[in-house]
């Protein structure tokens, strides 16, 4: 493995990214992980002077035995297993990784169950203290409704969850502990096939939602609110996206990740305003199956995790970014 992880290492970038933001510096793009035949849906986490990185492996895109491999890094350069997560029951997709308010690590993702069965989807989540030792499985949610990622904000989870049976609809959850959560919006958005999605706070609590729908048009929609979240508001960013992430800047500017589809498919770092523009300001080293990226500020600078297929194989790739 460690013969495999140097030559993975991708050579140093230093650009001058030209466009909206010419301060914008890709100061470096390396592959960080391939182990497997495909590598991809990532996210990430800085947490006791640890980096942690979690993806799934897997035989293709989709295949019954995906798994849930959590990497851990001290410098973001060398990087090794911490723990690997199986099911007996089906393929496990989508990780993501948050910390608790009780100082647990939450990891959570969703299984398609093998068929034939008596559910599609069902949401799971994973505690830890240490990345390494994790809890058994902890079903989150309802059946059919794929959480797709945990946010905290005042001592709360909060969770959009989409219907994967056939409604194509979204409902807002809540919880106090991680896991188990009761419905805070039962139909929160449902029009044109609404589903991945990644929902940030203001300090002063107004909450925002990236939402990728795959309908006609199918382009991406900002959700606004204020406490206690039942009421919402959409801006259509006027672009179809994958694979959505936002991280709020101390400057209270909003920053997205997402996959974007016109001309070459990609994973791009996108300005957000509060109105629902959306710019893109840099592409990142990618093409073809990429994107749901994880994003972390530390040490002034923006860290991206994400997945591509444009070399050799579908790996790991962690970028930093100087804005």
């Amino acid at each position: 493995m460690k013969a495999r992880l140097a030559l993975m290492v991708a050579a140093v970038l230093l650009v001058r990214v030209a466009g909206a933001d010419s301060s914008v510096q890709l100061i470096e793009a390396r592959r960080i992980w391939d182990a497997a035949p495909h590598n991809a849906f990532t996210d990430l986490l800085r947490h006791q002077g640890e980096w942690f990185c979690v993806l799934r492996e897997g035989r293709g895109h989709v295949s019954d035995d995906g798994a849930l491999r959590v990497i851990t890094s001290r410098d973001g350069k060398k990087w090794e297993s911490a723990a690997l997560i199986q099911s007996a029951t089906g393929d496990l997709r989508d990780a993501k990784i948050t910390l608790t308010p009780a100082g647990e690590l939450m990891l959570s993702g969703a299984v398609a169950l093998r068929q034939p069965s008596e559910h599609r989807h069902l949401s799971i989540a994973w505690f830890s203290r240490d990345g390494r030792k994790w809890s058994d499985p902890v079903t989150i949610g309802e059946p059919d409704m794929w959480l797709w990622r945990t946010t905290w904000h005042g001592g709360r989870a909060y969770s959009l969850g989409y219907d994967t049976k056939g409604e194509r609809f979204t409902r807002l959850y809540s919880s106090r502990d991680g896991r188990s959560f009761e419905t805070l919006v039962p139909r929160f958005f449902d029009q044109e096939m609404p589903n991945e999605s990644s929902i940030l706070f203001d300090p002063d609590g107004a909450a925002f939602c990236l939402l990728r729908r795959d309908g006609k048009p199918g382009t991406g929609l900002l959700g606004t609110a204020r406490p206690p979240y039942t009421n919402w508001e959409w801006k259509d960013l006027g672009a179809r996206i994958g694979g959505p992430h936002m991280l709020r800047l101390s400057d209270g500017r909003l920053l997205a990740a997402v996959r974007l589809y016109d001309g070459n498919v990609r994973t791009s770092l996108c300005w957000i305003t509060r109105d629902g523009r959306m710019t893109e300001f840099l592409k990142l080293p990618s093409g073809g199956d990429t994107s749901y990226a994880g994003l972390a500020w530390s040490d002034g600078l923006l860290w991206v995790s994400y997945y591509s297929s444009h070399e050799e194989k579908t790996a790991i790739y962690l970028a930093r970014v100087k804005l």
